[in-house]
């Protein structure tokens, strides 16, 4: 029943929302999603050609070289290295990180491992230390990491494994088990049912977890430099800071660009188009928790483990050198103020980003279609590209175009948007995915218009995400150093920026208070994370027995 006119229509009953819901699913019907609205799609749009800025510095700059230098510069035994190296290193790591994310994601999430919760929280905790920051502490313990393969690998995966490991144990949460259940009625062994069941089911998570992965390696810099692993990143950095280079250097940007194409595609090649939100009749039931029995112990000591693997290395690394280190001062003012200059543009740039990747995540779940796939496809590409490419296509718009942003703060939060606004669209949408359009179109039915309904039905649905995103992106933006050595106004440091300088002049008992704020200023965002997917459990486990659907 519609609400009179100019009179703003009260909120939908939920009861009576979710039987037409269910009437709806019974019957096999699915109301047509209409046009998106202009304010939304001139909104994504912005965002995207934002976004694309880069890309259409490196497209230019590339332009400049003819096509016999541009074909010197790709037949160069060291670009064939560069090559390599940074295949290499896309493949071993993001597989280590997905069997280590979904592993532990399983362990914690689905089995009756004693003291889960302490668990879930030190498998979050490596979030807060940068990647550069665990190069640093490997290098301090044993060179062995240096110039090798495994070494780098090894490295680059403990620091961002948690970003498969946080969507999967969070879409493990949420699977109702009566599939599991079919499965097993069927004959089918739980291995097989994990594999032929359960990971399809939780594949959008582990994909876009995947696909964050991939998309840092292309663009990883200081931790692969102090581990000197050349890849085609640091051979960007070297064409910039040797030769002066830009062409040749913005050449090698557009092969990373190359790359992340082909991990688009393959993510959406294996995403395919399957919905995953479910509203129907029928009560889920969480998943029975496997039992471990004599291997409980086993276990326990290979968590234990990976622990001071990620956690105790660097940790014990720096507080060596904060302790011994003849360089080492807490006396420095700098701190303080490299302190709040982090703290307040990690907040920027994580709110900022986060609203900025809602309209895109929004068209491409609630407006399927060629142009919304295509937007949102349109927000990867800079992610590739190493940070000091995106700042310098930022100066150079800003000096040509709008002077006035030169040397501002606000131009390097626009850096760290398009640096990290992947990230926060790969958040938002899984979220989206989640919230069923259903409700959206009996909310509509009930008198509430569609700004209303999404205001009022879908928004409270996908806040927890929202934060989670705010918070990923912030811990980003903390940590974030290439783009910011050069965006940031004189005068302005950041932790990371601090940390950085030192820790090149091999002053390594100074740079230690700067990664240890750095650490101690992460670890509320890595708590939120944290805390948003024990929520979503405990919430989907709390509807089940109070007898609401998934």
């Amino acid at each position: 029943m519609s609400a009179p006119a100019g009179v703003d229509p009260a909120p939908p009953d939920p009861a009576e929302a979710l039987a037409l819901a269910r009437a709806g699913a019974a019957s096999g019907q699915r109301a047509a999603h209409p046009r998106p609205p202009a304010v939304l799609l001139a909104l994504g749009v912005l965002v995207v050609a934002t976004s694309l800025v880069p890309l259409g510095f490196v497209l230019w700059s590339t332009a400049q070289m003819g096509p016999a230098e541009a074909w010197d510069l790709l037949t160069r035994p060291r670009f064939a290295d560069l090559l390599w190296n940074t295949s290499r290193l896309l493949v071993g790591g993001v597989a280590l990180s997905v069997v280590l994310g979904v592993g532990f994601a399983w362990l914690v999430a689905r089995t009756d491992l004693r003291l889960s919760g302490l668990w879930h929280g030190v498998l979050c905790a490596p979030l807060a230390v940068p990647a550069f920051v665990n190069g640093y502490g490997w290098i301090s313990a044993t060179h062995a990491v240096q110039s090798s393969y495994w070494g780098a690998v090894l490295i680059v995966s403990l620091s961002y494994y948690p970003l498969v490991y946080l969507p999967t144990v969070a879409a493990l949460g949420r699977l109702d088990a009566s599939v599991e259940d079919v499965a097993a009625s069927l004959g089918v062994g739980p291995v097989a049912s994990f594999l032929r069941v359960v990971l399809p089911a939780i594949s959008p998570a582990v994909l876009g977890g995947a696909l964050l992965v991939g998309l840092h390696l292309l663009g990883e810099y200081g931790a692969l430099q102090l581990l000197n692993y050349p890849t085609l990143t640091t051979g960007i950095l070297d064409q910039y800071r040797v030769s002066f280079n830009g062409p040749a250097a913005t050449l090698l940007a557009l092969v990373l660009v190359v790359f992340c194409l082909a991990l688009l595609g393959l993510e959406a090649l294996a995403r395919g188009r399957r919905r995953l939100s479910r509203v129907g009749a029928g009560v889920g039931r969480p998943a029975a928790r496997h039992r471990l029995g004599r291997s409980a112990a086993a276990w326990t000591t290979v968590l234990a483990g990976f622990a001071v693997l990620t956690l105790g290395v660097p940790l014990t690394s720096l507080l060596r050198w904060l302790l011994r280190g003849s360089s080492s001062s807490l006396s420095d003012s700098g701190l303080g103020a490299a302190i709040g200059t982090t703290l307040g543009l990690a907040i920027a740039g994580g709110l900022l980003t986060t609203l900025a990747a809602l309209p895109v995540a929004w068209l491409a779940v609630r407006h399927r279609g060629a142009f919304s796939t295509l937007l949102e496809r349109g927000v990867y590409p800079a992610n590739a590209l190493p940070g000091i490419v995106v700042a310098l296509a930022l100066v150079t718009v800003s000096i040509n175009v709008v002077p006035a942003l030169y040397q501002t703060l606000p131009l390097l939060v626009i850096g760290y948007l398009i640096l990290f606004l992947p990230r926060a669209t790969v958040g938002v949408r899984s979220t989206l995915e989640l919230a069923p359009p259903v409700l959206d179109d009996v909310a509509t039915t009930l008198g509430c218009t569609r700004a209303g309904a999404a205001r009022r039905v879908t928004l409270p649905l996908v806040l927890p995400g929202l934060a989670a995103s705010v918070a990923l992106v912030s811990l980003a933006v903390a940590t974030e150093l290439t783009a910011t050595l050069l965006l940031a106004p004189t005068g302005t440091s950041t932790l990371a920026t601090q940390f950085w300088a030192r820790a090149s002049a091999v002053e390594y008992g100074a740079a230690a208070p700067y990664a240890l704020a750095l650490i101690v200023l992460s670890v509320p965002a890595t708590w939120l994370l944290g805390r948003v997917a024990v929520v979503h459990q405990q919430s989907h486990q709390q509807s089940h027995q109070q007898g609401r659907p998934a």
